[in-house]
């Protein structure tokens, strides 16, 4: 890691950490490698230099510099994972795309509450450390946060053959976000009469995937093959499409509805589907109102369920169903909130209203 280290040859021959499953090279290589990838990332923000025990990054309101100017700045901040997704990223020996999977499982939780993210970390444990394999890990979180708008300002590889099957890995990351105390959307400003939209999925994302593997190993479905009615892609390609970032999309909406406060609450749709998250975005005393018929969900899904044998109940509680986010909003202002969505670049529709209730999802 630094100048004038020693090298293999100034060490006395014996028993080394390489020897143990560790080679401190290789980490070294990486770190090499993934430099010019960070600096993608990077904001006037960040401070400090790479290779540093610690991150800096500054919060600061000079307008001259930064974009918003926070009177009462309130940090934000969330930790998840990939999940079993990565053993199917382990099988196909495709590395990059669950970097963007970590990514989005954060930030898509940070924006809920109207937050801006600013920076990521991410952790991520392997059996052996492969410099180029371990880059292309990092490169998708990088990617992932030139998405998202944020810094890749650090970060972690701990290589432990003792705790990681050969070929095996986890990924997961940390995010701090900022949202000023006056514009928290926390869900409590939900009216009867609110609608719902729903912003579409690119997919499977990164919930259900214990699920997904029982379905793939009991229908002896092959990751490799093209299946009839879910295009020209290859099954193992569809199941690691990434989960859509909306970050950068939820705080155009954030700002472009500032004033007349629009958004009265959102939910990301992660584990639980629908039911056990637009819930999490509602009163006690309001139920949301979906109308399944409002979107198609991807073909993926119905191959799931038939290979499956899984009911539409459960296909629901477990999936996203192809609604990947939701936001509720005063009915007068959802045209506005839909043509913003759709110049971010979204796939957006109404899909339910709020009613009288007691805290539940109700979908028709």
């Amino acid at each position: 890691m630094c100048n004038g280290r020693m090298t293999a040859a100034t060490i006395a021959k014996g028993l080394t950490y390489r020897d143990s499953g560790v080679d401190i090279d290789a980490g070294d290589e990486v770190v090499e490698l993934i430099k010019p990838v960070l600096a993608r990332t990077m904001s006037p923000r960040v401070m400090g230099r790479h290779g540093a025990f610690a991150a800096l990054f500054r919060l600061d309101t000079n307008t001259r510099l930064f974009k918003r100017n926070y009177k009462k700045p309130v940090l934000v901040a969330c930790t998840d994972g990939v999940g079993t997704k990565v053993l199917l990223a382990a099988q196909r020996r495709v590395y990059d795309t669950v970097g963007i999977d970590c990514v989005a499982m954060n930030v898509n939780d940070l924006i809920v509450q109207g937050a801006e993210p600013l920076f990521f970390l991410d952790y991520l444990g392997l059996s052996r450390l492969k410099p180029k394999e371990t880059a292309a890990m990092i490169e998708g979180v990088a990617r992932g946060c030139e998405l998202a708008g944020c810094a890749l300002i650090g970060g972690e590889c701990a290589e432990m053959p003792d705790i990681y099957k050969p070929g095996d890995f986890d990924i997961a990351g940390f995010c701090v976000g900022v949202v000023e105390l006056g514009a928290i959307i926390d869900g409590s400003r939900v009216k009867k009469g609110d609608l719902i939209i729903g912003l579409a999925s690119s997919g499977v994302h990164s919930n259900g995937y214990s699920l997904v593997r029982r379905i793939v190993k009991d229908a002896k479905l092959d990751l490799g093959r093209k299946y009839a009615g879910l295009g020209a892609r290859k099954l193992g390609d569809i199941l690691l499409e990434p989960t859509r970032i909306y970050a950068k999309s939820i705080v155009r909406l954030v700002e472009a509805t500032a004033k007349s406060k629009a958004v009265s609450g959102m939910a990301h749709i992660t584990g639980g589907g629908l039911p056990g998250n637009v819930c999490r975005s509602l009163p006690e005393k309001l139920d949301a109102l979906i109308d399944s018929s409002a979107w198609t969900p991807p073909a993926i899904f119905p191959f799931l369920a038939s290979h499956g044998r899984v009911s539409r109940e459960e296909m629901f509680r477990v999936f996203n169903m192809g609604i990947g986010y939701t936001v509720v909003v005063r009915p007068e202002h959802a045209k506005t909130a839909l043509r913003v969505l759709t110049n971010a670049g979204e796939r957006a529709a109404i899909i339910g209203c709020v009613a009288k209730g007691s805290g539940q999802v109700q979908i028709r």
